[in-house]
């Protein structure tokens, strides 16, 4: 790969079609990018410090939080400095870390949620068995497989990416070093790379959604056989959060798949709102409705508080 590259740095061109609006989504993105970092932070405060929240569904959690604040900060930092006018510049060797840390926290992502879908699927279908088949080992042996999976997956698109020549131009068309963007540069043939990256994208992102989907169908009939109304509402709130951020994540995703042709602006849209809106309301819909993590967050607040008047009386 070194002898054949010439291009030394390449140049992120930022979004499509949004000359003029640079202040605009200068402020817009970064208010988003620092209240994800924050949001995520509280959150994952919250899960550690309390023993309570110490279960299989907030080691989970926490793990959503630590994927999230990686996930916006892989593309984030460089398209506000884009916006900021220090101009769109990136070296090789960035770019090629960039695409691997954007194609394996992504893959992560995609296999944490589906994983949270089977927590939720037991938890539900079976309960007295729960703390049983969700033990501590099985946690931590699928938030590993998770983190290998998505290392394989990454490692395979990026040795594909940049195996190829890149001797000029180096303007890339879009605000990161996606793989489409980039293998419109190589100097060769880019079809199987393009062939194989959509096939592993595709059909991990579709193994994915389809084992969600037979989850929630297994947990959706379970709760219809429920009789009392307050047990089904009781189980319906143990999994609306995370059926509400499957729906921000892959409801985008099957938009934008459902039209022939998409636009370039449309295209970047989506992959902002995957990438930066979505780690910011995770946050915010695990929260919101939750009673422990509310009171978690109030237990931390007050401590600190009290920690604060103590050191000010000394």
């Amino acid at each position: 790969m070194t002898n054949n590259t010439m291009v030394t740095e390449f140049t992120l061109l930022g979004i499509p079609e949004t000359e003029g609006l640079e202040s605009v989504l200068l402020f817009l993105f970064s208010t988003l990018y620092a209240c994800a970092l924050l949001g995520n932070l509280l959150l994952l405060t919250a899960v550690t410090s309390s023993p309570r929240l110490h279960t299989p569904m907030y080691f989970f959690l926490s793990n959503l939080s630590i994927y999230d604040m990686g996930f916006c900060s892989t593309t984030s930092p460089k398209m506000l400095s884009y916006l900021s006018g220090w101009g769109g510049g990136i070296s090789f060797q960035g770019c090629v870390v960039q695409h691997f840390f954007y194609h394996c926290i992504g893959c992560i992502l995609c296999f944490l949620y589906t994983v949270m879908a089977y927590d939720c699927f037991v938890a539900i279908c079976f309960p007295l068995r729960y703390t049983i088949i969700m033990n501590h080992r099985v946690c931590c042996a699928l938030a590993t497989g998770t983190w290998m999976s998505g290392c394989v997956h990454s490692t395979i698109l990026t040795s594909l990416t940049f195996q190829l020549p890149y001797c000029g131009p180096s303007k890339v068309g879009y605000y990161f070093c996606d793989m489409p963007a980039v293998l419109l540069l190589a100097c060769e043939d880019s079809s199987l790379a393009q062939r194989v990256g959509f096939t592993n994208v595709g059909l991990l992102s579709l193994i994915c959604f389809f084992l969600i989907v037979v989850s929630y169908t297994r947990i959706g009939i379970s709760i219809s056989k429920i009789r009392s109304t307050e047990g089904r509402q009781r189980a319906f709130s143990t999994c609306s959060a995370h059926l509400t951020a499957i729906m921000c994540v892959y409801g985008p995703v099957i938009v934008i798949y459902l039209q022939p042709n998409p636009s370039p602006l449309l295209s970047a849209i989506i992959q902002i709102f995957n990438n930066l809106v979505t780690p910011t309301i995770n946050p915010l819909i695990y929260s919101l409705r939750n009673k422990d993590v509310k009171a978690a967050l109030r237990h931390v607040f007050l401590k600190r508080c009290l920690s604060l008047e103590v050191n000010e009386n000394i």
